[in-house]
């Protein structure tokens, strides 16, 4: 398709959740609701959403580290396939700029390379520093990312046998206040209890995981309106963590297993005290990608009502990190279903057609 062909697609388009439209034309790439005087070249018929979100993919990583460009492109297109036209690539050790040249792979917006601290994270994946380089660090990715840095906040400490948290709040303070001044918003991976205090009154924008979120921990994230990203089809593999390291680390083990039991318990509560919930796979490390049907599924399974569970992918997902849906003049990038998805969220995981950059890509 050029740039030039008219796309015409009808049915129901859900422009967002109180907006359904009956068609939208594509001219030159892009959404328009004014019928061109041009025939269209493609017509496509069904139920329409915005391109999905996965806000948490990595894009570029493996289970043992940075991944070469056929491999990341590979990940990128299974992506593809499944509707995931946004990602928030929440760390990667991957140079993976070149993909922002192809209109045919999905959108990234990079939070730079983890920052961990030493000898507390996955081999390969990140920064190991110690909190005196805490904030440079910060600063050095918060201008390589797109707006995002990503922080290590908690991990298994050997010496503890448990997950604690791995910085001193006034080392966080000052780092997420160089990132705010950089234009950058600052996450953090955080399993545990202990580190979200800390981590939300210095000022921190989301938090991915989030399972050790609690009724004390919960108001102050919607306070704050801090946002979460659950990563829930993550968290299943909670159990098979806990028993490859129940023989060296039982007291780790019991608080993985632990976490997992609560898990839907923790998002649905977190929901209803009005925490922004959205939807990320964690794809990239050992989990493989196209997993975000997947991951609304589960949100749905934790008692988030369908047409939430949906704009955690789709409407809202898009506003939270400021990119367009379907309205006027935006680029299209839209998935089209063969039933309601507001009915059923399982339709997600069979797309009658995706549309990149205005081109019928699948």
């Amino acid at each position: 398709m050029s740039d030039h062909t008219v796309l015409h697609v009808k049915g129901r388009v859900l422009v967002g959740p109180d907006e359904v439209r009956d068609e939208l034309w594509v001219v030159g790439g892009r959404v328009t609701y004014d019928r061109p005087s041009a025939a269209p070249d493609v017509t496509v018929d069904g139920w329409t959403l915005p391109g999905l979100v996965d806000a948490h993919c990595h894009v570029g990583l493996d289970a043992h580290g940075p991944v070469d460009a056929a491999t990341a492109e590979k990940q990128a297109l299974t992506d593809r396939e499944i509707g995931a036209l946004l990602i928030r690539d929440a760390g990667s050790p991957s140079d993976t700029r070149w993909i922002d040249d192809r209109e045919d792979l999905p959108k990234i917006i990079r939070a730079g390379r983890h920052i961990a601290r030493t000898r507390r994270y996955i081999r390969n994946y990140a920064h190991e520093i110690e909190p005196s380089d805490l904030v440079a660090y910060v600063a050095r990715e918060a201008r390589r990312g797109d707006g995002w840095v990503k922080l290590v906040g908690d991990w298994i400490d050997r010496d503890a046998g448990d997950l604690t948290a791995c910085w001193p709040r006034a080392e966080v303070e000052e780092a997420i206040a160089e990132a705010h001044r950089l234009g950058a918003r600052v996450t953090a991976h955080c399993f545990a209890e202990d580190s979200l205090r800390d981590l939300v009154e210095a000022g921190i924008d989301c938090i991915e995981h989030a399972t050790g979120l609690t009724e004390e921990t919960i108001p102050l994230f919607a306070e704050r309106g801090v946002a979460i990203v659950p990563t829930l089809v993550n968290i299943a593999t909670f159990p098979q963590l806990a028993d490859g390291g129940e023989a060296k680390f039982p007291k780790w083990s019991r608080h993985m297993r632990r976490l997992y039991d609560r898990r839907y318990d923790t998002v649905r509560s977190a929901y209803d005290a009005g925490v922004p919930v959205f939807a990320g796979t964690d794809a990239g490390g050992s989990l493989a990608h196209g997993l975000v049907a997947a991951e609304v599924a589960e949100l749905r399974h934790a008692g988030i009502p369908a047409v939430d569970a949906l704009s955690a992918t789709t409407w809202g997902a898009r506003t939270w990190l400021g990119r367009p849906g379907l309205e006027e003049g935006a680029p299209a990038d839209l998935v089209v279903y063969g039933a309601d998805p507001r009915q059923d969220v399982g339709v997600l995981a069979a797309p009658r057609r995706v549309v990149l950059n205005g081109r019928v890509v699948g």
